[in-house]
């Protein structure tokens, strides 16, 4: 077994993706404008859009399979999911003695319940308690390398919603302009994150080494599922694994993500592009008991 899809080590990682005239993660409470911190000007992506890509993609790839299934996906509702793991161990509503066994049944049959944890108590009254789970994977938000340029760009469309839209006289010639909106980018952008993963906590969800294995294969290859005009082109620019001989480590994490640097290059202003960039990676005298894995660099 490769070291780095051992569920019983510790594993301590970092992601680079960049996006190109696109929005990776807007922010609800600024118009859907990009995130960003707003004293340095850094771009944000939120923990939960990443995981929200690693859930869309485990669900396009092994959805079909039962150990495979989604918990939060869109257009379902959780307490249904909670009924079925009640169901499936013979409890009633209302009945909490069963809360054990319905945990262990939602980690089973949900791939993001024994990956990322989930809150399966629910609102007061509903009667299908699950408790909680803590999983054994956590991201960070990524933050952008240079602080990004936020454009929000006028669109319009030629045809009108409905009949009762008014062509408007423009210069003595009939105008038919749809409807004007509105659309954010950053020109370019490259993020970086960082992720952990404890093996006690997989003991407990029962997070395995196809689990482990599939995770990376989704930081890898999601942002090709992901497409959409809003987002622009979206790219994994670098997966490097930090993996430990123990299950408590051979060394702190932050002191393994201190050994990548990304810089821009040279009389380089405002990068556009991902060679605009140096990353470096120092792989020399790693702490005793720790290998470095590097996967989907350039």
């Amino acid at each position: 077994m490769d070291k780095y899809v051992n569920p019983e080590l510790r594993h301590d990682f970092t992601i680079l993706f960049d996006v190109s005239d696109g929005n990776p993660n807007g922010d609800p409470d600024a118009g859907n404008l990009p995130r960003v911190d707003p004293e340095t000007g850094h771009g944000l992506v939120t923990d939960v859009c990443l995981k929200r890509k690693v859930r869309d993609y485990v669900s396009t790839v092994r959805g079909d399979e039962e150990r495979y299934k989604i918990y939060v996906e869109q257009g379902h509702y959780l307490v249904d999911r909670k009924k079925r793991a009640y169901e499936a161990v013979g409890g009633k509503k209302g009945d909490n003695k069963k809360a054990g066994e319905a945990r262990a049944w939602m980690c089973r049959n949900f791939y993001d319940v024994r990956t990322f944890g989930a809150v399966l108590v629910g609102k007061k009254g509903e009667g299908y308690n699950c408790g909680q789970v803590r999983g054994p994977m956590q991201l960070t938000f990524a933050r952008s390398i240079d602080p990004i340029l936020a454009l929000d760009l006028s669109i319009t469309r030629v045809a009108l919603e409905n009949p009762g839209d008014k062509p408007r006289e423009d210069e003595g010639e009939l105008a038919m302009t749809g409807t004007m909106g509105r659309k954010a980018i950053v020109p370019y952008a490259l993020y970086l994150a960082h992720g952990f993963y404890v093996p006690s906590f997989a003991e407990d969800t029962g997070f395995d080494e196809n689990d482990l294995s599939l995770f990376w294969e989704a930081l890898e290859r999601m942002w090709d599922l992901n497409r959409s005009a809003s987002k622009g082109l979206t790219s994994c620019r670098g997966l490097y694994v930090f993996s430990h001989d123990s299950k408590l480590g051979n060394s702190p994490a932050h002191r393994l993500f201190e050994r990548i640097e990304v810089n821009k290059r040279e009389g380089v202003a405002s990068p556009r592009k991902f060679n605009d960039y140096v990353v470096e990676v120092n792989d020399r005298e790693l702490p005793e008991g720790v290998t470095l894995s590097r996967f989907c660099e350039g």
